[in-house]
């Protein structure tokens, strides 16, 4: 066994009860060992370098919510830390984070997060840092934010590239296009 080295990246750390995104009320060093525990379960991320590890939903709110028809969004145009430029964002105001249904950990290869001097472990084979918790109110695959692929695979800063070939960028595109037609995330 390839030893397993997890640790939450300060990027992950914006993902708080109050934030629009998923949150846990389990601290970030029992999700990074609960990750390391699980990474074998891991399935592959947009490209390689990439992982998705499934976590126990338990003590996890999902920051999706699945809208109605009329329902009033909100939108914004800001940064996600300081240093990048703004992304527009897309919430539905007023609505609550739910429990979630299924969760996952995206780690990245700290060797991945050094392309773009993003990495805060030594970028060495068996380091992985906990970039996302995503998680859903609903069973079933949650792809990637049509906007956060777009974002990594034109190459925007905080962004990391994709690699894809225009087919498998495309191929991305429909399956996430089809899952966020109807979603949002929660808050203001």
């Amino acid at each position: 066994m390839t030893y397993i080295n997890v640790q939450p990246n300060s990027f992950i750390k914006r993902q708080t009860k109050d934030s629009p995104f998923s949150y846990s009320t389990h601290n970030w060093d029992d999700l990074a060992r609960e990750c390391a525990l699980s990474f074998e379960c891991a399935s592959p991320g947009y490209r390689d370098g990439v992982v998705l590890v499934p976590l126990s939903p338990a003590g996890i709110f999902s920051g999706v919510c699945i809208l109605e028809e009329g329902q009033e969004l909100t939108g914004k145009f800001e940064a996600r830390r300081e240093g990048e430029t703004p992304r527009k964002t897309l919430r539905a105001p007023g609505v609550s984070k739910t429990p979630a249904q299924e969760a996952f950990m995206v780690l990245y290869a700290s060797t991945v997060l050094a392309e773009d001097g993003e990495n805060e472990l030594p970028a060495e084979e068996g380091n992985w840092e906990m970039v996302s918790l995503n998680s859903s109110p609903m069973v079933g695959e949650m792809p990637i934010h049509p906007m956060v692929l777009m974002h990594n695979h034109f190459g925007s800063d905080g962004g990391t590239a994709t690699g894809l070939s225009a087919e498998e960028f495309e191929a991305q595109m429909r399956q996430s296009f089809l899952f966020w037609r109807d979603k949002a995330m929660c808050g203001s």
